[in-house]
């Protein structure tokens, strides 16, 4: 099972190794002897996005060179969400490479994250927009097969495990710290942010979901949380799908990267924690359904108490915010599932995750 492939869509990766090495020298002019070789589709992760690891081979003033890449490719028909953030995402990543890493080297308590190298708007390329960035080397807690049921998460001892959940907190955290200022881009279609950003954003959603289908359990519970609005709406950046799963980690289980930035905004700082809080008990928590809670990963209370000591903000109604992320993680699964031609959840186990039941 660790060899499974979760991709979207797939291509012929000779023919695709000839379009990169053409394409690849009109960003490097200079480069000569271009050769893309060892493409492959990274393995256990990515359900949304075609994304390919390559490495990059050239000769440059008579030097032979080589870069590790990562090309991620816009979704033609396998679209998960209907805001299309593609280039929000390229520019997000852009914009914490840039504060994180201004000179090559990583500052501390900065995000890290792979540093995009260069963007195609042009679709005639790979038949849509791609960006191509540095590839990063690491080991990934996989949803497929579940971290918490095999691999090397799973084998490792406690300490190791509590050493890799504070520094993963730590990088939730750092999301924080990124200035606003520099994401106004981020900011809704009509100017909107703060919670009522993330709440445009999936009323959005559910009204997507029902133009394939009526799903009245997804109006009764925009209708339950809109009567529930919480007073605490601190701003922040959302990183959008914050778990352990969307980070690399080296062997010393310190964080290498944080990734997959394919559904960001300026929400507010609590969306990311009870998104990663609502996914941890899922996956590795008391409740996990994925096999034996893993001993030395912090509990809910111990990662909201790190959370809010290293940004300075308070997790009050974080409550309200994990509903919330139930709601959007719900519409999330009821779209693949239209794509997959299956039903992921039924109407009465929906209504009860959603608290409408």
């Amino acid at each position: 099972m660790s060899d499974v492939i979760v991709a979207p869509e797939t291509r012929d990766l000779g023919e695709l190794a000839g379009i990169l090495g053409g394409w690849f020298k009109t960003r490097l002019p200079q480069a000569e002897a271009v050769e893309i070789r060892d493409l492959t589709y990274p393995r256990g992760a990515g359900q949304s996005h075609e994304t390919i690891l390559f490495e990059a081979h050239w000769r440059e003033a008579g030097t032979a060179r080589q870069l590790g890449c990562v090309v991620r490719i816009k979704p033609r028909g396998f679209t998960v969400f209907p805001d299309d953030l593609f280039e929000q995402q390229y520019r997000v990543m852009k914009v914490l490479a840039d504060i994180g890493q201004p000179h090559g080297k990583a500052k501390p308590g900065a995000v890290r994250v792979a540093r995009p190298l260069w963007f195609e708007e042009d679709p005639g390329v790979l038949g849509n927009p791609f960006f191509v960035m540095e590839r990063k080397w690491g080991r990934v807690p996989v949803s497929i097969p579940p971290y918490a049921r095999e691999g090397w998460l799973k084998d490792a001892a406690p300490d190791q495990r509590n050493l890799l959940w504070r520094n993963a907190v730590r990088q939730l955290a750092a999301v924080q710290g990124a200035p606003l200022e520099k994401l106004e881009f981020l900011a809704g279609p009509n100017g909107e942010r703060g919670l009522e950003q993330e709440w445009a954003k999936y009323c959005r959603f559910a009204g997507w979901l029902q133009e394939v289908e009526p799903l009245p359990v997804l109006s009764a519970a925009l209708e339950r949380l809109q009567g529930l609005w919480p007073r605490n709406r601190p701003e922040g950046l959302v990183w959008g799908d914050a778990r352990i799963g969307n980070m690399m980690f080296d062997e010393d289980f310190d964080v290498v990267a944080v990734m997959d930035w394919e559904q960001p905004s300026l929400g507010g700082a609590l969306h990311d924690l009870a998104w990663f809080c609502v996914l941890a008990g899922t996956m590795h928590g008391p409740d996990s359904t994925y096999g034996a809670p893993l001993e030395g990963m912090g509990s809910r209370e111990e990662t909201v108490a790190l959370w809010e000591e290293l940004t300075g903000k308070s997790a009050a109604d974080l409550e309200w915010y994990e509903d919330f992320a139930n709601f959007k993680m719900t519409c999330t699964g009821i779209r693949l599932g239209h794509l997959r031609g299956t039903r992921m959840m039924d109407a009465a186990s929906m209504a009860r995750r959603l608290k409408v039941a």
